[in-house]
């Protein structure tokens, strides 16, 4: 199979102005996802670097990063940890509050997800202000983990997000 360029995965994302409220310009990954060429091309380039071994986990965030965290954890033949929104794990959980481009939200783990000591690598679609990606690696180092890394499909620049990862190395494929 051929690789996958960047430029053919940023040429299938759509732009969907005014969603979910006005003045967002919503980047729509579900092209990507419909192509599976694409799709395993980005798995490919977020786990760039990655060797089998030098991560025990993967960890993504509700939702669109349990697409790409799942399917990263099978290819490398680690678990997967889903860190979600609130009231939507069943059982013991920590919990840390954020602030998003447009609102406020607090996501959860499970108090047993990972173990003092565990790499993990954390994945998400997008990096817009950080405040997501920045709970859930107050939850994983909460839990004695160590984050290796935060990759991300897509940054919007513009927003700043990177500055609340410091201390962590942070990859985006593509940037607004």
């Amino acid at each position: 199979m051929t690789p996958v360029t960047v430029a053919e995965i940023e040429a299938a994302i759509r732009n969907v102005p005014d969603f979910p409220k006005p003045g967002i310009q919503f980047k729509d990954i579900t092209p990507v996802l419909a192509d599976a060429r694409l799709f395993r091309g980005v798995i490919d380039q977020m786990l760039d670097g990655v060797t089998p071994g030098s991560v025990d986990k993967i960890i993504g965030i509700d939702a669109r990063g349990f697409i790409f965290g799942a399917a990263a954890a099978v290819q490398l033949g680690v678990g997967f940890v889903p860190v979600r929104k609130k009231g939507k794990l069943p059982w013991a959980t920590h919990e840390q509050s954020y602030d998003l481009e447009y609102g406020s939200n607090t996501v959860a783990i499970h108090v047993d997800a990972v173990s003092p000591g565990e790499r993990v690598l954390l994945l998400d679609d997008l990096l817009a202000t950080g405040g997501t990606a920045a709970a859930a690696m107050n939850l994983l180092e909460r839990l004695g983990a160590q984050v290796i890394g935060v990759t991300f499909l897509i940054e919007l620049k513009f927003l700043q997000g990177r500055a609340r990862l410091e201390g962590h190395p942070v990859r985006s494929l593509i940037s607004y």
